[in-house]
């Protein structure tokens, strides 16, 4: 009766989310996907691009330039993106950061698509038991919105390139605020990401080494799946399903699948910690339990935290209060013998 209750909850909520979602158009924007790229006109030529960017190690390393131009006051830090877009808001990133009085931890959180509001709870928790919390501001939401927009439209869509540049944007983000983070003294640096978001945290944490502990909520690997078969992306599929089928769109979003650095996320001096909800009708727990098996083929042991919640209701109690028991005691264990 209970989950009976939970599973409509969660789908009025995934209806709330559905105004504003229109159909689009399938575009290419092979340009804004793929540094140096040419204009293109064919979905092989785009899914060429693709495959090269996935076998291109650097293609999540920064660009080259200044560290100078961060800003600090008031709690907020706002820096330049690494990534220049034709939407001038969100060439801005900002950050919230609620300060711990230490530098031994922090933890860097990449929201989930469509937020509303920023994490003041999980904040204050972690900055009160010594962990430093920034909330960065992924494209295209809070102070970097499209004027104008309902929702975050460009950061996924049936724009195949600009989903790739969004994406890539807010990787390269999370990495000069982590590397500006180590250049403040903070020893260690976790991330935590949040359904899209931790598409973005995932990345970050198989191309960065300065990341030792990443936390993934609500994840899986393949982006591609994900938006085809969750209840909050029907409207993307139904601008892609008439242009391009599944197995195309894979190749298409390749740099975007987590399972493609599965081995990168399994490096030794990487610790994971994975939230699933198994009634979850946005990322499938199917596709979950893939990427689990993908990255325990590959050699990593990540702590898995499976709770009988939706994809909205993991905000409700007591599920919320056992993913944070969960995410507490995973950001304080230390694993002395491996850091020796």
């Amino acid at each position: 009766m209970y989950h009976s209750w939970l599973d409509r909850w969660d789908e009025r909520r995934a209806r709330r989310g559905e105004e504003g979602k229109e159909r689009t158009a399938l575009v290419l924007d092979a340009e804004r996907a793929f540094p140096g790229a040419k204009k293109i006109t064919s979905l092989e030529e785009f899914c060429v691009l693709a495959d090269h960017a996935v076998a291109d190690p650097a293609f999540f390393d920064e660009p080259s330039g200044s560290d100078q131009g961060f800003q600090r006051q008031d709690g907020w830090l706002k820096f330049s993106s690494g990534i220049s877009t034709d939407i001038e808001e969100n060439d801005v990133v900002w950050a919230k950061i609620t300060e711990s009085g230490s530098f031994d931890q922090a933890l860097v959180i990449f929201h989930h698509w469509n937020v509303r509001s920023r994490n003041r709870q999980i904040a204050s928790f972690f900055s009160k038991n010594g962990i430093t919390v920034v909330e960065i501001a992924m494209p295209y939401h809070f102070e970097r919105s499209r004027p104008g927009s309902l929702h975050a439209d460009y950061m996924l869509s049936a724009n195949l390139g600009r989903t790739i540049q969004s994406v890539r944007q807010a990787v390269l983000d999370g990495r000069k605020l982590i590397r500006w983070l180590k250049g403040e003294g903070y020893r260690d640096i976790s991330v935590l990401g949040m359904s899209l978001g931790s598409w973005v945290a995932g990345s970050i944490a198989a191309h960065d080494p300065a990341v030792s502990k990443a936390s993934l909520f609500l994840t899986a690997g393949n982006l591609a799946d994900m938006v085809w078969t969750g209840r909050a992306t029907r409207a993307i599929r139904d601008s892609l399903e008439p242009e391009i089928d599944l197995t195309s769109l894979r190749r298409a979003w390749g740099p975007l699948n987590l399972e493609n650095y599965a081995h990168r996320l399994a490096r030794p001096d990487l610790d994971l910690h994975v939230v699933i909800a198994k009634r979850d009708k946005v990322v499938l727990p199917e596709l979950s339990e893939r990427f689990m098996q993908r990255l325990k083929d590959a050699g990593a042991r990540p702590n898995i935290l499976e709770l009988n919640c939706g994809h909205y209701s993991l905000a409700m109690p007591p599920y919320i209060l056992l993913a944070g028991l969960s995410l507490k005691r995973f950001l304080s264990y230390t694993d002395k013998a491996r850091r020796k």
